[in-house]
């Protein structure tokens, strides 16, 4: 006979597959769209073997799922609850524990010495998009930028955008965004067009909180 025990230990596998901080980053990845198993050892910095490893404790718990094409494991979310579950730890996490709180100023310390950490909110960005005052900047990788983006968004990785500076606008504000509120490819992106004289924030969540929060993408 089933019992509720039987059930919370089954609800435990969840908890336990997220228990690791390099099947955080996985996931993380994984929110910005499918990728094969090279690509994600990449990002983690793991060898393809361990975030093979990653992967099938994330595929057991019913977090992401997996379908081969020609020699490649393709990773895929299995639903957008998967980033919801995310932000809420993260929520939890900087609410209850100071350990967080110093980790992120720890992080970011660069950027708070010229105010690079100050933010747009959703609701914000919201606004600005419909009034035509913002110029949205994706700072992800060209491949995450395909597989989904922010409407009318400009990708320029952040490794090019000193040599293609001419495409921004220094008409409108310019708010720059990457894969989540610890990414620190905006902040950079940031810091160095702040340097230049460009009106620039930083959104302060990324695209997968983005499309979870069923707002349009491209």
């Amino acid at each position: 006979m089933t019992t509720r025990q039987d059930l919370l230990d089954t609800l435990a596998q969840v908890g336990k597959a997220l228990g690791h901080g390099h099947r955080l980053a996985l996931l993380e990845r994984l929110a910005q769209g499918e990728a094969p198993v090279e690509t994600l050892a990449t990002t983690a910095d793991l060898t393809v073997g361990n975030a093979s490893a990653h992967l099938q404790h994330l595929r057991r718990a019913g977090l992401v799922t997996a379908s081969r094409s020609g020699k490649q494991m393709i990773y895929r979310l299995t639903d957008q609850r998967v980033v919801t579950l995310l932000s809420l730890m993260r929520e939890v996490a900087e609410t209850n524990l100071a350990e967080m709180e110093r980790l992120v100023s720890r992080l970011f310390a660069d950027d708070n010495a010229d105010g690079a950490l100050e933010t747009v909110s959703m609701d914000e960005l919201v606004s600005g998009l419909k009034r035509g005052s913002v110029a949205l900047l994706d700072v992800r990788p060209e491949d995450e930028f395909r597989a989904g983006h922010l409407p009318e968004a400009m990708n320029i990785p952040l490794d090019q955008l000193e040599t293609m500076l001419a495409e921004l606008p220094r008409d409108r504000e310019i708010v720059a965004y990457c894969r989540g509120p610890y990414c620190v490819l905006s902040h950079e992106a940031v810091r160095k067009l702040r340097a230049l004289g460009y009106q620039v924030r930083r959104f302060d969540e990324g695209f997968p909180e983005w499309k979870a929060a069923g707002l349009p993408v491209q």
